[in-house]
Order: structure tokens, then C-alpha cells, then sequence
């Protein structure tokens, strides 16, 4: 049996007796509050949905003894049946709904109460315990009412309360189907973290609880296993498919000295790899642990409808009492259908799908998102993104690669192949970038690349060296110069590839110039059409460097990006991004979260991409774990998707109360006749709740767009 510590500490399951068994697994618990803690979720849907059927069982049975039972036997409602009034056994069936199911609302009321605040809850309250109040007065004291109460149809109002409570139910439920699709999609995640590992003891292969495997330990990983821990390969080479944390489809190759993330899955060869992330610490237990702080974070609009229902409550507890006093006191209805209005107006008006409109649509929108590895770290970065009018990237690392790379070779009577390889022999022994590159340009070409037979370094000019015989230069013109050689017909072309932004090598065999290298921090393959994709939809792009302008204004004409800022050291790159706040621009920053976090505290929403294993370091709202700039306009395109979402919930929402609120009132009763009975409100007001979740939902279908 596998078994997981989920304390946040570690626990000897030998020693404790909390522990529970869940899909195959064992969880360990430190105290019995942690225990209580992990269960509550589950407890609390089991009893919600108990109550839910409990309520609308018995207020189904209620309306049919109500309403049914005297039409189909034509008598009286008030009708006796083993010895009891049919009243009677309404107020039997009744009360247990109102008192048992509906107990969540007077907690949720005497809460509202002590923060000196209405809530949802209030109305609910108030409403059923109304009508259940006047119904059981009637049936044990009809006579302190006046004749005037009697109409045809019944005089007590128990269906109301049993159904309303029911339905109401109902709507909750649903809310809780959607924290669940949410917790469904952290807990595939945990699922993903493998239960055992192998690792290396005593020079033996040893099996052991993955929560065992400590920082250092070496671990071996077969072909087709789950790489259990976040890791380092110190031996091997193969495919490792990544696609659970990136959304990558393409296994991507590792080696020695290489990443690898822990729940990701060994394709074919086999890796010898140390730990450096455990428990956790690891890609994936950040990964869950951002997903649920952005469920529970609320954004600003979450805050304003939480706000108008705090003013919204009371107005309809005036508006209820008020239009009751009309239609009683100055239309003179009688006081039955007056008391259907109030009860109508107060169950109608409650503001229940306002409350989920916005959470519910951010809790699968943010888990959505870390399928496709955009990890969204609370409500407001999601809610600030579908306004970015302006994005600002960095460019080193974010927009390019950070490395160095041959772009072209111009040889002079001689080969471009021969100027790289004679090149690269000369450079084989340094450790400068440059030549660094050119020795991996070479070895890419599979060129035979021998040692010089000695090697100079020359501090501000290049290298030189000797190869069979003869005297080699690679470096700058000065270099040249200082050795007698002309390179007056080179010039030309050294200065057009500089102001491409390229850097230019000069390479010499003896007495003559042979060719020039130009390198380059190349372009990242996706993106231009990110870029592309971003002013397509209206956003402008700005580029942000430290690097030299010539070079950062080259890479901006290779991109179509008009405003490149370069020369700028980190904390100016704040400065910038500030800057365009005060000019009332919605600004995002991406970067690579190391010397850009300055900027990326600094924008409306940071964020940080190619984030690898350092999630937890970076400095972005929101993280996108893989290497590709398509991602930032895929994060926007969530963010639109979501409060798209929230709005189409808001509509319904308030289109509920808006349109409903007026015929509940009694609108349609000078005109028509027509009055609204309070079970049809909270059907009404159940409806509204139940879409905004449907729609929701609806979310899980969103699939990003693919931009390259």
C-alpha cells in the first residue's frame, strides 16, 4: 500500500494512529486536527448532498399532500387523515426541512450578524422562517387572523418553505461540483508523484517511500518510470515526456548535467539522477500549492459583488416589508397575498449566483491552466491580464535564447567550412563565450577538430595559437592590426553585420585575414509569432534590455518590435515598467524572474517564463513553467476565456434579480392578476445559481490556441 505524509511535516506512520485510505492510498496525519482538516471538504459535500435530498424529498412529499391530494380527492386542503389535520402533518413534514435542512442559513445569518453585515444567507432566513412561522400560527390558531385571510386555494405556506430550502440546496450543491472539478484537477496532480523510488545505499539499489528520498540521495530511473523526485542526471541519456507540467507533446532529451522534473515520465533510456528537490519543495507539490492559493484568493471583481451584497440584502429586506405595507395597507390585498409578495420578493432577490459568479470561473479557469503549464498564482494577476493594453519584455533568456550562436561565416579565398574549423581548433582551450560557441558550431558540424600545439590568451583582443606549423588569430581588428595584417577589405563587411546587432570574430591563418565569424544571442523559434499573435489582438509591445542598443535595436527589427529600451539595468527596467502605469497603461512584464523580478513586482501582472524548477523564487503573478513566449499570449487568451465567463455570470446573475425582482414585487398583478408564489421564486433564484455553475463548467472544454 502506497503511503503519502501530507502534514507538511513528516510523520513515522508507526507512531500515529490518524491516518486515512483514499484511491489506493494511505495518508499519515500528525494530530487529529490535520486529519479533520483533510477530511472536511468530503464530509461537507456528503452532508450537503444528504441535506439536498433530505429537503427536497420531504418538501416534494408536502406539495403533493398540499397541493395534489385535495384536487385529485376533491376535498378541503385542510382535510383530516389518521386522526391529524392535513395541516398538521404539513407542519410535521415541514419542519424538519426548515430547521434541519435549512440550519446552514441561520449559521450562515448569525455569522452576518456578528460581522454587523447582511448576507445571502439573511434573505433565506428570513424568507422561509416567515412563511413557516405564518403557516404553523395558521394551522394552531387560525382565529387571531382575520376572516379576510380566506381564499380559495390553501391558507399555509409549508411547500414554500420545504421546496425553497430544497432548491436553494440544490444550487449549493452544484457550487461544490465545481470545487470539486477544481480539487479533481490538483489531486491528478498529486497522483502524477510516483510512491516508491530506487535509490543507490551502500553502493546497492535500495526501494523506498518517495517521501524517504532525501536531498543528495542518487536515484536510478528505468525506461518507462516516473522520475519520483525534482533532480539532477549525473549518468545516462534519454527522452523524457514532460507533457504533465509543460503541456509539451514532444519527450524532451536529457543528459548529464541536466534538469529533470519529479512526476515526469523516463521515455527510453536509463538515468542516474541526484535529488535536489524533495517533498515539498518540488516542481509539482508548488505547482498544486499555487493552484489552490489563486481557488481561494478573490480578485476585485470578486470584492465589488461581495460589496453590493452586503447593501444589496438590506435594500430587499425594505423593499419586501414595503411592498407588503402597500398591497396590504393601501391596495388592500388581502393579507395572504401580500405576505406571498414579501416572501416572494426576499427568496427572488437573493444574490446567491452574484457570490459564485466570479470564484467559480476562476477556480476552474486557474486549474485549467496548470494542465497546460501556465500557473496562475492568485485571482487578481488572472482578473488584471484580459486588460494588459501593453507588454514588456525582457530580453535575454525571455524573447532569446542566452546563448551565443554562430550566424554567419564569410570566408576569403578560402571555405566557410575551413574558417570555422581552423577557428575552432584556436579556440579549443578557451573558455570565453565566443569561443565557446564557435567550438559548439564546429563539433554541431561534425568537424575533426585537433589541439593546437599551444595556445594564448590575449586579455581584450582574441586568442592565438600555433597548429602544424602555422600561426593562427581569432579575435578583433585591433588583434589583426597589432600583427601587421591589412583589414581594410574586410570592413565593410564586419560593419554591416554589426549593425545587424551581430558580433564579428576576424579569423587569421599566417599572414592573411581568412574569413569572418559573426555570432549572435539568437532569436527563441516561437517568438515572432508571439509577438506577431500580440499586436494582432491590440496590445503594444515594448522590448526591454541591459544589452548594448545596437545589438538590442537589431533583435527588435528581427521581431517588428518598434520600442526597444536599452542599456538599462535592473532597477531602471523598474522605473520604465512604473513609468507606463502613471501614464495609465495596463502593463505586464515577462522575464526570466531572476534580475527582471524588480520589473515584475512592478507591472500590473509579472510574468515569468521558463521558469523550470524555480517556481517558488520567482517574482511573476504568473508563472509559465515552459521555455516558449506562445505561452504569454496562451495566458492571455485564458484570461479573456475566464472573465468572459465571469461577465456571461454576472449577467445571469444580476438578470435574474433584475427581471424577477419587479414581478415577485406584484408588477404584473394590477394587469394580469398574477402573483408570483414563492416556490417558482426559489426555483427562479436556484436556476440562476445552477447556470452561472453550468457555465462555469463550461470552461473545461477550453483548449489554448497554437500560435507557432
Amino acid at each position: 500500500m502506497a503511503k503519502d505524509v501530507v502534514c507538511g511535516m513528516y510523520v513515522d506512520e508507526s507512531k500515529t494512529p490518524f491516518k486515512v485510505e483514499r484511491e489506493g492510498r494511505v495518508y499519515y496525519f500528525c494530530s487529529e486536527h490535520c486529519l479533520k482538516e483533510f477530511l472536511a471538504p468530503e464530509r461537507e459535500f456528503k452532508r450537503l448532498k444528504i441535506l439536498t435530498v433530505f429537503s427536497l424529498t420531504l418538501g416534494s412529499i408536502i406539495a403533493i399532500l398540499e397541493y395534489l391530494i385535495p384536487y385529485i380527492l376533491r376535498v378541503e386542503h385542510n382535510f383530516i387523515w389518521l386522526g391529524l389535520s392535513n395541516y398538521t402533518w404539513l407542519f410535521i413534514l415541514a419542519t424538519p426541512v426548515q430547521f434541519i435542512g435549512g440550519w446552514r442559513f441561520y449559521k450562515g445569518t448569525l455569522d452576518a450578524i456578528k460581522a454587523r453585515q447582511a448576507n445571502m444567507d439573511s434573505l433565506i432566513a428570513i424568507g422561509t422562517t416567515a412563511a413557516w412561522l405564518y403557516s404553523t400560527l395558521y394551522t394552531f390558531a387560525p382565529s387571531i387572523f382575520p376572516t379576510t385571510v380566506t381564499f380559495k386555494g390553501p391558507e399555509v405556506y409549508f411547500t414554500e418553505t420545504g421546496l425553497i430550502i430544497g432548491f436553494i440546496m440544490l444550487g449549493r450543491t452544484m457550487e461544490h461540483v465545481v470545487k470539486g472539478k477544481a480539487s479533481e484537477a490538483i489531486r491528478k496532480l498529486l497522483d502524477l508523484q510516483p510512491r516508491s523510488a530506487k535509490i543507490v545505499k551502500d553502493g546497492e539499489e535500495v526501494e523506498v517511500p518517495v517521501e524517504k528520498v532525501q536531498v543528495g540521495d542518487v536515484v536510478l530511473v528505468r525506461p518507462g518510470e516516473r522520475i519520483p523526485v525534482d533532480a539532477v542526471v549525473l549518468y545516462g541519456y534519454s527522452s523524457v515526456d514532460e507533457s504533465m507540467i509543460t503541456g509539451e507533446s514532444i519527450p524532451v532529451e536529457k543528459k548529464a548535467g541536466d534538469e529533470v522534473i519529479g512526476g515526469t515520465i523516463n521515455k527510453s533510456g536509463f538515468l542516474k539522477i541526484k535529488a535536489t528537490r524533495v517533498g515539498s519543495d518540488t516542481v509539482l507539490s508548488q505547482i498544486v500549492e499555487m493552484v489552490e492559493r489563486s481557488i481561494l484568493s478573490q480578485t476585485p471583481i470578486q470584492r465589488i459583488a461581495d460589496t453590493i451584497s452586503s447593501y444589496f440584502v438590506p435594500a430587499v429586506v425594505f423593499l419586501g416589508i414595503g411592498v407588503f405595507l402597500f398591497w396590504y395597507l393601501v391596495w388592500g390585498l388581502p393579507f395572504t397575498s401580500a405576505f406571498i409578495i414579501l416572501i416572494s420578493v426576499l427568496i427572488i432577490a437573493c444574490p446567491c449566483a452574484l457570490g459564485i459568479a466570479t470564484p467559480a470561473a476562476i477556480m476552474i479557469g486557474a486549474s485549467k491552466g496548470a494542465r497546460y503549464g501556465i500557473l496562475i498564482k492568485n485571482g487578481e494577476a488572472l482578473e488584471k491580464l484580459h486588460k494588459v493594453n501593453i507588454i514588456v519584455f525582457d530580453k535575454t533568456k525571455t524573447l532569446t535564447t542566452g546563448e551565443t550562436t554562430v550566424t554567419d561565416i564569410i570566408s576569403f579565398n578560402s571555405s566557410e567550412v575551413e574558417v570555422l574549423r581552423v577557428a575552432a581548433i584556436a579556440e579549443l582551450r578557451s573558455e570565453h563565450p565566443l569561443g565557446e560557441a564557435i567550438v559548439k558550431s564546429a563539433k554541431t558540424k561534425n568537424l575533426k577538430l585537433e589541439e593546437p600545439d599551444s595556445f594564448e590568451i590575449i586579455p581584450g583582443y582574441g586568442v592565438k595559437a600555433f597548429y602544424n606549423g602555422k600561426t593562427v588569430l581569432v579575435g578583433n581588428k585591433e588583434l589583426m592590426k597589432i600583427h601587421g595584417l591589412s583589414v581594410e577589405h574586410v570592413e565593410e563587411k564586419v560593419r554591416m553585420l554589426e549593425e545587424d546587432g551581430k558580433t564579428t570574430v576576424l579569423v587569421a591563418l599566417n599572414d592573411r585575414v581568412i574569413g569572418i565569424i559573426a555570432l549572435m544571442d539568437s532569436i527563441k523559434e516561437n517568438a515572432l509569432p508571439a509577438i506577431n499573435y500580440l499586436k494582432s489582438m491590440g496590445i503594444e509591445v515594448i522590448m526591454l534590455t541591459g544589452d548594448n542598443e545596437r545589438t538590442a535595436r537589431a533583435i527588435g527589427r528581427r521581431l517588428g518590435i518598434d520600442k526597444v529600451i536599452a542599456e538599462v539595468s535592473p532597477k531602471d527596467k523598474a522605473e520604465v515598467v512604473s513609468k507606463l502605469r502613471r501614464e495609465g497603461k495596463v502593463v505586464a512584464m515577462v522575464g526570466d524572474g531572476v534580475n527582471d523580478a524588480p520589473a515584475l513586482v512592478s507591472a500590473d501582472v509579472g510574468i515569468a517564463i521558463g521558469s523550470g524548477t524555480d517556481i517558488a523564487k520567482e517574482a511573476g503573478g504568473i508563472i509559465l513553467i515552459r521555455d516558449d513566449v506562445t505561452d504569454v499570449v496562451k495566458a492571455i487568451m485564458l484570461s479573456k476565456k475566464v472573465f468572459k465567463k465571469i461577465k456571461e455570470n454576472l449577467f445571469w446573475a444580476f438578470g435574474y434579480n433584475v427581471t424577477l425582482i419587479p414581478v415577485a414585487a406584484g408588477i404584473l398583478y394590477p394587469s394580469l392578476g398574477l402573483l408570483l408564489n414563492p416556490v417558482f421564486a426559489a426555483i427562479a433564484m436556484s436556476a440562476s445559481s445552477i447556470t452561472v455553475t453550468l457555465n462555469s463548467m463550461l470552461l473545461n472544454r477550453w483548449t489554448p490556441k497554437n500560435i507557432s
